[in-house]
C-alpha cells in the first residue's frame, strides 16, 4: 500500500506535466530542467522527518519552506508540514512565467489562490517569498496582506542557467549572493514598510552586520542568511550578533525596535521627491577610475 506522500508525489508529477503541456509542445526540452523528487537530498517523507527531528532538538521556532507547482500539492504538503511540528511556513513560489498568452494578472491570481487555499487549511503563521519580477510588487504585497499572511520575504533568487557553447548544453550554475544584492531589497523594504500588517523579511545579500542594520532601518523585521553561513559556517552568527550589538551601543540604540523602519519612505516628507533626488545623486556619483 502506497503512503500518502507517494500518492501525493504522483499527483504532483501528473499535475505538473499537465500544467506544462502547452510549453512542452513548443519546447520539449524544458521539462528536463525540472528535478524529480527522487533526485533531491530530502524527499517529502525525509523532509517531514527532518522537521520533526529539528523541532525536538532546538528551542527556537522552526520555520519550514515549501516549494510546489499545483494548488493541490501546496495545500496537502502545507497541512502535513504543520502536522510535523513546524511553527511557521514559508511559501517559496518558484514560478517563471514563460507563456506568452498568460497575463501578469493571471500569474498573480495563481499565487493569491494558492495562498488563500493554504490559509484556510493551516493555523501556523504563513509567509510568502516574493519574486522581484511581478509587475506591481506593492499592489501584490497589499493583496497578500489582505489575505492575512503573517509575513512577506523579499526576494526569491532565481538561479539563471548558462550556456556551454562547445557542448551546446544548458549548464546550471549556483552563484552565492553578496552584499551588492541587498540594494534592491532595501529599496522595496523602504517602500512597503509601514503600509502592511504583515512582517517584512529580507533574503539575499545579508553578509555583514552592516547589511543587517541597513535592512532593519529600511523596514525589515527579520533577515535571512544562507550564503554567508555556507561560506563561513554557523558560528558566523555570533560575529553578526556581536557586530550589531557593538554598532547599536556606539550609536546609542537601545533596541532593534527603535531602529526598525527608521529609514523607510514614510519618514520622508515627500517620498516621490526623495526618489527623484536619489536618482539624480546616483547618476552624479559615478567617477572614472
Amino acid at each position: 500500500m502506497r503512503s500518502l506522500f507517494e500518492e501525493q508525489i504522483e499527483r504532483e508529477r501528473t499535475s505538473t506535466v499537465l500544467a506544462m503541456e502547452m510549453p512542452a509542445d513548443s519546447f520539449a526540452e524544458a521539462l528536463s530542467y525540472f528535478p524529480h523528487p527522487e533526485d533531491l537530498k530530502f524527499g517529502p517523507e525525509q523532509y517531514l522527518e527532518q522537521i520533526r527531528r529539528i523541532k525536538e532538538t532546538v528551542a527556537i521556532p522552526v520555520i519550514a519552506s515549501l516549494n510546489g507547482t499545483t494548488p493541490a500539492g501546496w495545500v496537502d504538503y502545507a497541512r502535513l508540514i504543520q502536522q510535523a511540528g513546524a511553527d511557521g511556513l514559508e511559501l517559496n513560489v518558484y514560478f517563471l512565467a514563460t507563456d506568452l498568452n498568460e497575463s501578469g494578472s493571471l500569474v498573480e491570481k495563481r499565487l493569491l489562490d494558492i495562498v488563500r487555499d493554504i490559509k484556510s487549511e493551516i493555523s501556523i503563521p504563513l509567509a510568502v517569498k516574493l519574486s522581484v519580477f511581478y509587475s506591481s510588487i506593492s499592489n501584490l504585497a497589499s493583496q497578500l496582506d489582505g489575505l492575512g499572511v503573517e509575513g512577506l520575504v523579499l526576494f526569491n533568487r532565481f538561479y539563471q542557467p548558462d550556456i556551454d557553447i562547445e557542448t551546446l548544453d544548458i549548464v546550471p550554475r549556483l552563484n552565492l549572493s553578496d552584499s551588492s544584492e541587498l540594494l534592491l531589497r532595501l529599496r522595496w523594504l523602504a517602500i512597503l514598510s509601514g503600509h502592511l500588517r504583515a512582517s517584512l523579511s529580507v533574503s539575499g545579500g545579508i553578509h555583514t552586520p552592516v547589511d543587517a542594520i541597513k535592512s532593519v532601518m529600511a523596514g525589515a523585521h527579520s533577515v535571512q542568511m544562507v550564503s554567508a553561513l555556507l561560506q563561513k559556517g554557523p558560528d558566523y552568527l555570533n560575529t553578526m550578533l556581536a557586530g550589531i550589538k557593538a554598532w547599536m551601543e556606539e550609536h546609542e540604540y537601545e533596541s532593534i525596535t527603535q531602529m526598525q523602519g527608521s529609514m523607510n519612505l514614510l519618514r520622508s516628507p515627500d517620498p516621490a521627491a526623495f526618489e527623484r533626488a536619489n536618482y539624480a545623486r546616483v547618476l552624479h556619483s559615478w567617477r572614472p577610475t
